[in-house]
């Protein structure tokens, strides 16, 4: 079986092509940032257009690549959310369009489930059950992964995911778009004992996360500097950095007591902060367990997490009609068993 996987649900547009016996045989990426990077965040209708603009010549270029005709190609899997609305469209629009002119099945994949099953791609993935943390610019979540398909929530962000507060607290330190990778560049030069920043609800029992209160209390130390200095800012960066690390890996420590289980799985752009993996490692490391994380180049937005989570569900069977319906919102625990 072969899978086109289409990825267009915020800033890149992603196409992979994914063989059941060779793995990954086309995976292309492009980014919007350059796009996006002079208004500070996501322009939702210039996302769009430029999806329309790069998805088909991206699909003719990743079938060129695999060396594959489309009638070599078995099904298609487009993300249906969560995400922008017009750029799911997009995606939606064009996955079932080849599929009815291909006579194969599409069928509407999770974002954020494609983001965790990346982590599977690879030699050695990761053996069910774990607890899983997906953190990305907008989603902050952790589940109980039972089995392929089969989501419990145990916290989520109640307010600003942990990607979305890098980036707003990058753009008050008058840094670039994205965020994270800014701050945790200039992090590398900050005082780590300058400041000290609070570890928002890691004081009270449960494992929700909340960061708009974190971003206040930074933007305040700012404010409170009246003319920061570039090593000011590398402090700010570095505390804030810290705090959110370390609400993290409380949560996720807190998440592995609750639940009994020892794997930790960690997907979505956050992942990749340098950071936030060693704290990871160093905890699971204490409890004798294990943290697995996609590689690098999956931690972002991508075709490739949304064929292969094709790949999952369409090899057991599951189906949809030809109607286009994306879901700009769209709770994980709401999805079917893979069976």
């Amino acid at each position: 079986m072969k899978v086109l996987g289409i990825e267009t649900s915020c800033d890149e547009t992603g196409v992979a092509i994914y063989d059941e016996h060779r793995g990954l045989i086309a995976d292309l990426l492009y980014s919007q940032i350059d796009l996006h990077k002079k208004y500070g965040g996501v322009v939702p209708e210039l996302a769009s257009r430029d999806h329309i603009r790069k998805t088909l010549p991206m699909i003719d270029q990743a079938l060129i690549d695999s060396d594959c005709h489309p009638r070599d190609i078995d099904g298609i899997a487009y993300t249906a959310g969560p995400g922008l609305v017009g750029a799911l469209l997009v995606g939606a629009s064009i996955a079932k369009s080849l599929a009815l002119a291909w006579n194969i099945p599409a069928l509407g994949i999770h974002h954020m489930e494609g983001h965790l099953l990346a982590a599977r791609l690879t030699s050695e993935p990761p053996d069910y059950p774990y607890v899983a943390l997906l953190v990305s610019g907008g989603h902050t979540l952790l589940l109980c992964c039972e089995n392929p398909g089969q989501y419990q929530l145990l916290g989520e962000s109640l307010d600003d995911a942990a990607g979305e507060a890098f980036d707003k607290v990058a753009k008050m330190l008058s840094l670039g778009y994205p965020g994270g990778p800014e701050i945790a560049r200039l992090a590398l030069n900050g005082n780590r004992n300058r400041f000290i920043f609070p570890r928002p609800m890691t004081n009270r029992p449960g494992l929700d996360f909340s960061f708009s209160g974190l971003k206040t209390f930074t933007l305040n130390t700012l404010k409170d500097l009246e003319q920061p200095t570039d090593q000011d800012k590398a402090d700010i960066a570095v505390a804030f950095q810290t705090a959110v690390v370390d609400t993290i890996r409380i949560k996720c420590q807190r998440a592995l007591e609750q639940t009994g289980l020892t794997t930790l799985v960690i997907a979505g752009g956050v992942s990749a902060n340098i950071e936030l993996r060693v704290e990871l490692r160093k905890m699971t490391d204490k409890y004798g367990g294990t943290v697995y994380y996609p590689a690098p180049e999956f931690c972002t937005d991508n075709g490739a997490m949304i064929a292969y989570a094709g790949f999952e569900r369409l090899k057991r069977g599951q189906t949809e009609d030809l109607s286009i319906d994306v879901k700009p919102r769209w709770p994980m625990t709401d999805l079917p068993a893979m069976g």
